[in-house]
Order: C-alpha cells, then sequence, then structure tokens
C-alpha cells in the first residue's frame, strides 16, 4: 500500500468484523530511535493460536466472498521491508492486539499517510464503536477520543458531512501540532 494509514484501515476493519466495541490505534513516532509502532487494539472475538498464526498467511481469510486475505501480510510485509516486525496477541473472548514497528531511516519506509481521514471514516461508519486514537511523537502526546465526541455532539450523527470535516481538521491540526518541534 502507498500509505500505512491504509493498513491500519485494513486491520481496524478486522477489528470491526469481529464484533469489538472498543478500538484502539496508536502512531507512535521516536524520532531518535527513527521508529515508529503502530498499533491497533481491540476487545473482539480474539482468534485461536493456530488463527493468530494462520492471519499471516495471504491464503487464509475467514471470508466467504473471498479466497484470500492480504490486509495483515501486507502490513506484516511493510513493516519487515524496513527492518521492522509485527506481532499478534490475541485470545479467544478478549480481543486482538496487531503491532508494527517500522524503521522510519529506511529506504522502504512507506509515509504514516492520511491517520486523520482514515480515523474519520471508521468512527463515522461504525458510530457503536468507541475508537481511541493515540498520536505521539517522542513526549509529546494527541488523543482523540470518539465517546468524547459523542458526548459534546449528542443527537447528532457523527457521519454528519459537516462532522466529519470539523473531526478531520481537528485530528489533522492537532497532529500537526505535536509534530512540529516547539
Amino acid at each position: 500500500m502507498r500509505e500505512l494509514s491504509l493498513n491500519v484501515l485494513d486491520v481496524a476493519q478486522n477489528s470491526v468484523a469481529a464484533d469489538a466495541k472498543n478500538i484502539e490505534i496508536e502512531a507512535l513516532l521516536d524520532t531518535a530511535k527513527k521508529t515508529l509502532l503502530l498499533g491497533i487494539y481491540d476487545d473482539g472475538k480474539g482468534m485461536t493460536p493456530e488463527q493468530v498464526t494462520a492471519v499471516r498467511d495471504p491464503f487464509y481469510t475467514t471470508r466467504t466472498t473471498r479466497k484470500v486475505g492480504l490486509g495483515v501480510p501486507l502490513f506484516k510485509m511493510a513493516a519487515e521491508m524496513t527492518g521492522g516486525t509485527l506481532e499478534i496477541e490475541s485470545a479467544v473472548g478478549v480481543g486482538t492486539k496487531v503491532k508494527a514497528l517500522f524503521h522510519t531511516d529506511h529506504v522502504d519506509f512507506v509515509p504514516l499517510g492520511d491517520m486523520a481521514n482514515t480515523i474519520v471514516t471508521l468512527a463515522a461508519m461504525n458510530e457503536s464503536i468507541r475508537f481511541l486514537y493515540r498520536y505521539r511523537v517522542d513526549d509529546r502526546e494527541f488523543v482523540f477520543d470518539t465517546q468524547q465526541i459523542k458526548e459534546i455532539l449528542g443527537d447528532v450523527p457523527m457521519n454528519d458531512p459537516s462532522i466529519m470535516n470539523w473531526m478531520t481538521a481537528y485530528i489533522k491540526e492537532n497532529s500537526q501540532a505535536i509534530t512540529e518541534v516547539q
């Protein structure tokens, strides 16, 4: 994929399909170590140890509409191409944690991309799920929590175009603010 935010979107959709009620997405950039940790954590159905092993195989999928599942294998490949790793922890009935570590100074590092639109798309299309997005650059952090947004909005749906535009701008503005060195 051309940007990592698309991998995040794909893996988070797996969390949605696993009936997660809470999905946490984090992007943790360490400029000194030149690493980016992307994590997607959910409280969905979880997987057996056999499924955790199989999900890395592009020819494994639980979907009945197609015979391949490329999301996790492509995410794994993107991390490993930079000298990084992909880890999956899961337990049935508990949830799943997917962590990918990237070396940002590697020639094969793909840009993080448009995380704001990724988060807003997930939130607007899945209003019953709480999404928590954490973006950290060294010791500066921004957190976006759809539960707080829902409390502010009341009966206004998050998929209202003006709300989606506001959320996107809010995430971009705050992410940019912590990315810039003060």
